[in-house]
């Protein structure tokens, strides 16, 4: 989840017309010639980065390193990313999204080509492993920012075309550890780097393929901590958005983080791995039914009805929690992942309608700063508090705050009251 910082507009106001980058003036709403372009970027983009968790940790374990090395790898892939996408969104204010976007794949290329020699000769040197995870997080850092502010230049419709792309995100989650999988298991893991590399090489050709008109940018001369500066300062001018972060903070820590490993901690001794794995699909599925809902329904107050959607978060702990039969527990992750994922439509559609395009990149790094950066925390913390009050009671809790989540969502004003932007 930005001179002087203009008064922030009402609550519920409308966007003024200078609020967003101007959207193409004819031709498709959605499937213009450039989205699609940016559609297969973003896509093999995302089917790259869902191989990556699976196949470092199958090449590890396979190289006979233990356990504990794949914690230290994703620390190392996604510690740079947490600290450094702020400034990815002033990088890709002053030289364009496009250029840093492109520049991110081209590094990503270069990082998944080393790591496949590195698992085709057997991984000596853990700490070359980890060099090159922590430059493909920063890489992906350079890269989130500019995810956002491109959608309006390439679509009229920014609802529809971010629902088709929270529904490609949900398919490549679905179809990318299955590939990594089946390569790594069938083959080496170096095969699913070269074809991450396929992958990132097709994204950065489709980037640079891309005709976009000029791009609002800072005023020249303003230094890097000036630009974020401003930043903060348009993010805390707009009590809808950064009261959303604040309530995230809550969620991402106390429901949200501690759901994964608590759940297999619980799920996989009692009914098995392959039960756990088809849980996990279906909430893949119904990620996918989420996106295609956000498509069609638009409601006149969109983050009043993501977060009425949110209410199907706890299903999930809760049905955990109480020991619901696999059909049961099926149904409740079915439905989170429509909740959550038509949250997410309805969230990045007013980001990416309700904020000026000069500014955009900042906003929406600091926009996900600030929703990724509690997760990792409660995560960690789940297992502490499962030792302390029993995994049950951890669960139950997370679908008590998840409630408490929604509730403060539809109390806030800004919030609740907050209407589509024009022509969206």
């Amino acid at each position: 989840m930005p001179e002087p910082t203009p008064p922030p507009a009402p609550a519920g106001a409308p966007a003024a017309p200078c609020a967003a980058p101007a959207p193409p003036a004819a031709g498709p709403a959605i499937w213009t010639r450039n989205f699609r372009l940016y559609f297969t970027a973003r896509s093999s983009g995302l089917l790259s980065d869902a191989m990556l968790p699976v196949a470092v940790a199958a090449g590890l374990i396979g190289a006979g390193h233990p356990l504990g090395s794949v914690g230290y790898a994703m620390a190392f892939l996604m510690a740079p990313f947490a600290g450094l996408v702020l400034v990815g969104g002033v990088l890709a204010d002053r030289f364009t999204a496009r250029r840093l976007m492109i520049t991110a794949d081209l590094v990503n290329l270069a990082t998944r080509v080393l790591m496949a020699w590195l698992f085709f000769a057997g991984v000596d040197r853990l700490w070359q492993l980890y060099a090159l995870l922590a430059l493909a997080g920063t890489a992906a850092a350079m890269f989130q920012p500019g995810a956002a502010s491109t959608v309006p230049l390439t679509a009229r419709d920014v609802h529809g075309a971010n629902g088709v792309l929270r529904t490609s995100e949900a398919l490549t989650a679905l179809l990318g550890p299955a590939v990594a999988g089946l390569l790594a298991g069938a083959a080496a893991t170096g095969w699913v780097m070269v074809l991450a590399a396929c992958a990132y090489a097709l994204s950065a050709c489709c980037l640079l393929a891309l005709r976009l008109g000029p791009a609002p940018a800072p005023p020249p001369g303003n230094s890097l901590w000036r630009n974020l500066v401003e930043g903060w300062h348009e993010f805390r001018s707009r009590t809808w958005m950064w009261g959303v972060i604040v309530i995230w903070f809550f969620y991402s820590a106390l429901s949200f983080g501690p759901l994964l490993p608590v759940a297999a901690g619980l799920l996989v001794p009692e009914h098995g791995s392959t039960a756990y794995g088809v849980l996990n699909a279906v909430f893949g599925a119904g990620t996918v039914l989420g996106g295609l809902l956000g498509i069609r329904i638009r409601p006149r107050h969109p983050l009043r009805g993501g977060a009425l959607a949110m209410l199907a978060f706890p299903l999930t702990p809760l049905g955990i929690a109480l020991g619901l039969p696999v059909p049961v527990l099926a149904a409740c992750f079915l439905v989170t992942g429509v909740g959550v994922t038509f949250w997410g439509v309805m969230w990045a559609t007013n980001v990416q309608t309700q904020v000026p395009a000069e500014v955009l990149n900042r906003i929406h790094a600091y926009e996900v700063a600030g929703s990724v950066c509690m997760a990792p925390v409660g995560s960690a913390l789940a297992g502490p508090a499962s030792e302390a009050f029993g995994p049950r009671a951890v669960l139950l809790a997370g679908a008590a705050v998840a409630v408490l989540v929604v509730a403060t969502l539809l109390l806030v004003r800004p919030i609740r009251d907050l209407r589509q932007a024009a022509g969206h």
